[in-house]
């Protein structure tokens, strides 16, 4: 009897996560019952307009925030269960994470190699082991020629592909990043997405990207959008051959599904169709139709007949 394999654990997961801040006693719902999911292995954009939620989700799964209420986890830490403690050595050794200020993410006094070595110092790496890591990392990330460097004596796109490296010193999982490209160029934003392209592709690690920088969707295969709280719609793409053996780049729409039936319909559907409020649904054998709350023919005829009736009686 051959036994069947477990599905693999997601890297992170949310379920029905909240999120709701007090300021001068009116709450914000920052979050309102978000659900995501990312495999091992994945790099993932999300996106969305200021206020939906974006910076809330990135400071709970990176441990530096707890949600209200709903489910988090992140490289198989439960962020509910965690402990202060707990919350400081998985930020050190399982996530890392990379600010759209470089200022925030390197010591403007150390060299690169110096910032990548003060991280290891900090998760607690061998001695014996920093000299290959940091030369792995900066070399991997283009950025070996500045180890010697001090951040203000390098571009922006260098600091933040440094910034990378110091994220990656102690072997984390995943790594988050909050507009990593949000003070860049579009060559130096470039250079950077592919930083993080190639440490997903060579070393493994799960990325998450929270951008509202919408050509970062040309150097991932899925983006998530985020509106009012929640995902609302993912993007995949995929490459195909056509006949001729050409490439054939595909990019395809997903409306995204609760656990309790509700999505959330691209706002381009709902100007185009006059959608509002309420809306009609037929449910087909392999689909459900969304129509305009609009009377159809049979309706309104039906309608008009009933109101003719009414007025006969009325008349009587």
């Amino acid at each position: 009897m051959t036994a069947t394999a477990m599905p693999a654990e997601p890297e992170i997961l949310c379920i029905d996560l909240v999120r709701i801040f007090v300021a001068q006693g009116v709450e914000v719902q920052a979050l309102q019952g978000l659900n995501l999911r990312v495999e091992r292995g994945e790099i993932v954009a999300v996106v969305g307009a200021s206020g939906s939620g974006k910076s809330t989700l990135l400071t709970i799964l990176s441990g530096l925030d707890r949600p209200t209420a709903g489910a988090a986890q992140v490289a198989g830490r439960n962020l509910l269960a965690m402990s202060d403690r707990d919350r400081v050595e998985f930020r050190r050794n399982d996530v890392g994470f990379v600010w759209q200020q470089t200022e925030r993410n390197l010591l403007p006094y150390l060299t690169a190699a110096q910032n990548v070595v003060m991280a290891m110092v900090a998760g607690g790496t061998a001695r014996r082991s920093r000299e290959s890591r940091v030369t792995a990392l900066l070399d991997l990330l283009g950025v070996g020629d500045v180890r010697d460097r001090r951040p203000g004596e390098m571009s922006g796109g260098q600091r933040q592909r440094v910034a990378i490296a110091v994220a990656l010193a102690n072997e984390p999982r995943v790594l988050l990043a909050d507009e990593p490209t949000g003070e860049l160029d579009e060559s130096s934003s470039a250079d950077v997405l592919e930083a993080i392209r190639s440490v997903n592709a060579e070393l493994g690690v799960t990325a998450l990207i929270v951008t509202h920088d919408a050509g970062v969707s040309d150097h991932v295969r899925r983006t998530v959008q985020l509106r009012d709280g929640r995902t609302s719609t993912e993007v995949l793409r995929r490459t195909e051959l056509d006949d001729d053996g050409s490439e054939r780049h595909i990019a395809e729409e997903f409306a995204v599904l609760d656990a309790a039936g509700r999505l959330q319909l691209p706002a381009d559907y709902l100007t185009a169709l006059g959608l509002r409020e309420r809306v009609r649904l037929a449910l087909e054998t392999d689909r459900v139709e969304v129509f305009p709350d609009r009377p159809t023919a049979a309706t309104a005829a039906a309608e008009r007949s009933a109101d003719a009736g009414a007025a006969r009686e009325a008349g009587r």
